[in-house]
């Protein structure tokens, strides 16, 4: 499971950056890579977003295997 954890992390890091380029420099680096492939694009932001989704636990992963003090 660790490993689904960190290629969705590289996912969400992607996601983030692309949209700091888009924010800092109107520049949308998954079109410019993919060529506005609406297919390409949309499965690219899905993959981002489910794996935004699958980083939220391990946000409270820490909840679930820290020991009760």
């Amino acid at each position: 499971m660790e490993t689904i954890h960190k290629i969705c992390l590289v996912f969400t890091i992607v996601g983030a950056l692309n949209w700091g380029l888009i924010g800092f420099f109107d520049f949308n680096l998954v079109e410019a890579l993919f060529m506005e492939n609406a297919v390409i694009t949309r499965i690219v932001y899905s993959l981002v977003g489910i794996c935004g989704l699958i980083n939220i636990g391990l946000l409270f992963n820490h909840i679930t295997t820290d020991p009760v003090k």
